[in-house]
């Protein structure tokens, strides 16, 4: 049962995944977790190899919690297909720590009309490299003698080793096109160096059930990282006085908990997954353009040990999606004293597969 647990556990980082599905741009910044060593006191392990893919489709726009559901009869709505893979290696030099390396790849592709003159519908794309994270990870607890249940806390450092200044050609016309910079949401980093803090936990009640929690928060102390937000178009009076002509570096945050059932090589997992990215970030500033908000989840998920590999799924499926009140919209509401709040698109679910292995 505890590797079972410990299974669901490891993928905190990786299922997050962090594009929260949609126009809410939360970006990958990890694919691992070091909760899978608990159950591996002896070290004939050393070393563990995570590999994650992730992908949805998201294309509901909401205001607040509120789904705009005439974009999509209407045919405006804006569609981002977007599809994530993580490479962790990790390093266990012994039962307490652990050290992980995550390269994310990522390939997205959004289609709209309102970035190509309203009329016709034309795609932009993004594909590469992420930004790499590296961690730190260790057991509170010694997981020798505490068979049934323990905490890890972690930390780690982002880099901005993903282009966060991608660009593509942009319709002004059905025979005209302008090359600028693709939508925040599917831009492959974010610009900023940023830092991670995670805990992970777990509790096993007997040999079948079990429950775990995960909590991630990504700290990016950058503002904004000087991208027009504007696509291939100047930036308007309106935008530079409510502080959203260029992109933002958000903070993000992912927390999940649920319950395991084991049963042989098989365990399933339902828990609850809530992704945010929220409009104030806790250090430094939080003006330029972000679209935050988060999405809360139900999340089913399986997985299968075969000797020292292991196979997993989870689906999160949405159960409440809001696209809450940036910066700039509070900056506009006080200035005109008229309330604003714009919208952002999010997928009904996402799937997630992946496998780890231990050397």
């Amino acid at each position: 049962m505890r590797q079972a647990l410990i299974i669901v556990v490891m993928t905190m980082a990786s299922v997050a995944k962090i594009q929260a599905q949609g126009c809410v741009a939360i970006r990958s910044t990890g694919g691992y977790c070091a909760a899978n060593q608990a159950g591996h006191s002896d070290l004939t392990d050393k070393w563990s190899l995570n590999f994650n893919n992730r992908y949805y489709r998201s294309f509901r726009h909401f205001v607040g919690t509120e789904e705009q559901k005439q974009r999509v009869a209407q045919g405006t709505e804006v569609i981002n297909y977007v599809y994530n893979a993580d490479l962790a290696l990790s390093y266990n030099p012994n039962k307490y720590w652990s050290f992980a390396i995550d390269l994310p790849v990522n390939s997205n592709t959004r289609s709209s009309l309102y970035e190509h003159g309203g009329k016709t519908r034309h795609s932009t794309r993004s594909f590469g490299l992420g930004d790499i994270r590296v961690a730190a990870y260790r057991w509170l607890l010694d997981p020798a003698k505490m068979p049934k249940g323990n905490i890890q806390v972690g930390l780690g450092i982002k880099f901005a080793t993903g282009d966060y200044r991608v660009q593509d050609y942009f319709y002004t016309s059905d025979t005209t096109k302008a090359l600028g910079p693709v939508d925040q949401s599917i831009q492959l980093g974010d610009g900023g160096t940023g830092f991670t803090t995670e805990i992970n936990a777990y509790y096993n009640f007997n040999r079948t059930v079990g429950v775990y929690g995960n909590f991630y928060y990504l700290l990016n102390p950058r503002e904004q990282n000087g991208v027009s937000a504007t696509r291939q178009n100047a930036p308007s009076a309106s935008s530079i006085l409510y502080g959203s002509a260029t992109m933002s570096v958000p903070d993000q945050y992912m927390f999940r908990a649920g319950v395991t059932l084991n049963s042989g090589n098989f365990s399933g997992s339902l828990g609850v997954r809530d992704e945010c990215l929220p409009a104030k970030d806790l250090v430094g500033g939080s003006a330029g353009f972000r679209r935050p908000g988060y999405v809360i989840s139900a999340e089913p998920g399986i997985s299968y040990r075969a000797k020292k590999t292991t196979f997993y799924a989870f689906v999160p499926v949405a159960m409440k999606r809001a696209r809450t009140q940036s910066y700039a919209d509070k900056v506009k509401t006080q200035i005109t004293g008229v309330y604003s709040q714009g919208d952002a698109a999010f997928a009904d679910y996402s799937v997630t597969i992946g496998c780890a292995f231990r050397f």
